[in-house]
């Protein structure tokens, strides 16, 4: 194998050596766009060891026949990278997908966005869906592909809103259980609220810097990319690697005030006291999440969203690679948000 070069530059380089002459004057666009670690530009050398290399989603009118085009003039490699290449799960194949922009958005999302996206769409698509969508890179375009991903570059204001309040509620629903375990001589179980806590918090983070957050793998990349002058990476980083009680409590205490702060230099709500409090009587620090969740509901209008309850978007509710990663599988949950 060459040297590892980042799959959105060997793909542009694919996509302007092989398949655009092919496609000459023929409408299309073309990008590295879908699943994948690469789309987002987070491959290393380690991802060339499997499902790797030069790939392209062309989205043309009549994709039948410059499926044929493409075809016939695909090499074996490209820059030294197998232009056909699998895994013990994937047929060895080419990776050059040529559809209509419908039935590719269909095919990803679940559903076509170039129609419009409605309230159900928004809150039953993953946010790493989303992702493969605006975050690609795109090499052409004749105009098909920028709406939909203009469209679909951020939640609309209430539902941004309205998914901020529900993280909150998560917050608020498992503050105090890292002393409660604590106290019961858990101190395992304290360790995983303690990072399951940490978690949502970086979530909550994403959101409230109109980031979608990726799959697992990538959320602690796309959560340190965000830049954190406050200290929040430090605070949460403090949280996990916390040998006592005591010093996880200080360090998680402090990145509630970080994200507080944050909350409240959006300027979406009346400002919020930071400052910890004790969980009622009980030795536990918490912010009282509940009272920014509180708070950012009351800014939603929404009936669907006032309906549906603080249960949030499928990610915030399922955990399930199996579910997310399947359009076919969380379009069944639409009911849920009706």
């Amino acid at each position: 194998m060459p040297e590892f070069v980042h799959a959105q530059e060997l793909s542009a380089g694919f996509y302007a050596d092989v398949v655009a002459p092919v496609l000459g004057s023929t409408g299309h666009a073309a990008g590295l766009l879908g699943w994948g670690s690469d789309v987002l530009g987070y491959d290393t050398a380690r991802s060339m060891d499997h499902d790797w290399g030069p790939r392209l989603i062309v989205l043309v009118d009549e994709p039948a026949t410059v499926l044929k085009q493409v075809e016939a003039v695909l090499p074996d490699e490209y820059r030294g990278f197998p232009v056909r290449f699998g895994s013990d799960v994937h047929a060895v194949e080419h990776r050059v997908t040529v559809a209509t922009l419908s039935d590719w958005l269909r095919g990803h999302l679940g559903f076509d966005a170039s129609q419009g996206v409605g309230v159900d769409d928004w809150l039953v698509t993953p946010q790493q869906q989303f992702l493969g969508v605006v975050k690609g890179q795109v090499y052409a375009d004749d105009g098909r592909l920028a709406p939909v991903r203009a469209a679909l570059a951020w939640y609309p204001d209430e539902i941004w809103r309205w998914l901020m309040a529900c993280q909150w509620t998560r917050i608020a629903q498992e503050e105090p259980f890292m002393q409660r375990t604590h106290e019961v001589g858990d101190e395992l179980g304290s360790r995983v609220v303690a990072a399951r806590l940490v978690r949502e918090v970086m979530r909550l983070a994403l959101l409230q810097s109109r980031e979608y957050a990726p799959y697992t793998k990538w959320l602690g990349t796309a959560f340190a990319r965000l830049g954190h002058p406050d200290g929040l990476d430090r605070a949460l980083t403090d949280t996990v690697a916390a040998g006592n009680f005591a010093d996880r409590e200080r360090a998680l205490v402090a990145a509630y005030e970080l994200v507080g702060r944050r909350h409240n230099a959006l300027g979406i709500t009346a400002e919020l006291d930071v400052a910890p409090r004790l969980f009622f009587d009980r030795p536990a620090l918490v912010l009282d999440a509940a009272r920014f969740a509180t708070a950012c509901h009351a800014t939603v209008s929404d009936p669907q969203l006032k309906r549906v309850g603080p249960i949030g978007s499928i990610d915030q509710f399922v955990d399930s690679t199996d579910v997310l990663s399947n359009p076919s599988a969380y379009r069944r949950l639409l009911g849920v948000f009706r």
